[in-house]
């Protein structure tokens, strides 16, 4: 009977044929490029990524963790992910570059593979401080004693604020699919019909145009929040058994996922009939969302179109109801991992906006139940910024001219 230690700590599986990738080899090889310029000014013999978002960007594997630790491995020469032995065949599939894979029957295997790719120790390795936690720090750490450790999660999101024409032309994608799943979910409300109901009739609308779209690319992580009275209330509150009801504030929100990257479109309605003051709000939301949408262009600080909104609010006595920043940088990005942060319309990032970024417009604004009006109204657009301005990406029609839903 073999014995757990005899069996083997790594193993290269390279089962069928690489599938079609979401990118052109080129674009592939550009974006590390980048990264490995970076690495040599930063005289980095290394950089481990951990996050899924790092390990999609540099090589089109995006990772199901499920307790395991994945990476991918770059030096000037190399270019491995590290994946679970449970994945089989598909992370080499999907990767850019080699791939890795450690089994379960010995303690540490995840690292013993980074050795394995390394060889010899780094003087200098580059990780993610706002993705590893302390107890992979420390076995770092003890796999490579006489390495110093270097953040490179800083200048990894920098880079990954500039899209190339191959992104936009995904997210723009992204964006048309949206529409098609917020027009689906408009299909589905009824008086009477559970949130889950709409919700799942929008998701499959996206599903199934993804897969139309994309034919090789993974179908994951797609979803809708759809919410009604009080469950507007939170920007990410997912959809509950509650019945639609006339008259009440309803929230769409579609999130087609393509191959890690994420787009969205949000929108304010209402059933059949809207109540006075929540007309009003809406009205002064939508105001903000137009102004907001005039204001994204090249040269424009982030915190600057954060201030500037902000006065719309005060002057209608709203602000301590906004509930978020006015918008964020797209790209790779889920709702369980990724965040350009440096790329945000809030009061507190200095970031000038550029041509290549792409960023939305979201105002939303909470009133408390119990209070006239009580609800959560959110509009949301993606812009790409071009050199002489930007591009609205998102059609589907917003406010009360298009949005009080007749049965």
């Amino acid at each position: 009977m073999q014995k757990v230690n005899d069996l083997e700590r790594i193993k290269i599986i390279e089962n069928g044929e690489k599938v079609q990738p979401t990118f052109s080899k080129q674009e592939m090889e550009n974006r590390n490029a980048i990264l490995r310029q970076k690495m040599a000014e930063l005289d980095l013999d290394a950089v481990l990524f951990t996050s899924y978002h790092n390990i999609n960007y540099y090589s089109d594997f995006l990772y199901t963790s499920f307790g395991r630790s994945y990476a991918l491995v770059v030096t000037q020469d190399k270019h491995f992910t590290v994946s679970a032995n449970i994945d089989g065949g598909q992370p080499w599939r999907r990767s850019f570059g080699d791939n890795i894979v450690y089994t379960d029957w010995q303690k540490d295997n995840y690292l013993h593979s980074i050795q394995k790719i390394l060889g010899t120790i780094p003087k200098r390795l580059g990780v993610e401080d706002d993705h590893v936690t302390l107890e992979m720090r420390k076995k770092v750490e003890d796999a490579f004693p006489n390495a110093e450790l270097i953040d490179v999660s800083k200048i990894t999101m920098r880079q990954r604020m500039f899209k190339s024409e191959e992104e936009i032309e995904l997210i723009k994608n992204g964006a048309r699919i949206a529409d098609i799943g917020g027009a689906a979910v408009v299909e589905a409300i009824k008086e009477g019909v559970p949130e889950y109901e709409v919700a799942l009739h929008g998701t499959q609308a996206m599903t199934r145009e993804i897969a139309r779209t994309y034919p090789h690319a993974e179908l994951r992580d797609t979803w809708i929040w759809f919410q009604s009275g009080i469950n507007t209330d939170g920007a990410h509150n997912w959809a509950t058994s509650r019945k639609v009801q006339r008259g009440e504030i309803l929230s769409l929100n579609c999130f087609p996922m393509i191959a890690g990257y994420y787009t969205a479109l949000e929108r304010t309605l209402f059933l059949e009939e809207v109540p006075e003051r929540h007309l009003e709000l809406w009205e002064i939301n939508v105001k903000v969302h137009e102004r907001g949408l005039q204001l994204i262009k090249p040269g424009v600080r982030c915190m600057d179109i954060a201030l500037e909104l902000n006065d719309i609010y005060r002057e209608h006595n709203l602000l301590a109801n906004r509930t978020f920043g006015y918008g964020h940088s797209f790209g790779v990005l889920g709702h369980y991992y990724g965040r350009e942060a440096g790329l945000e319309l809030r009061e507190d990032i200095e970031t000038v906006i550029e041509p290549g970024m792409v960023i939305s417009m979201e105002p939303m604004i909470m009133v408390p139940e119990g209070e006239p009006g009580a609800g959560g109204y959110r509009e949301h657009d993606i812009l790409v910024v071009t050199v002489n301005g930007a591009e609205n990406i998102t059609k589907f029609p917003y406010g009360p001219e298009h949005n009080i839903i007749k049965k």
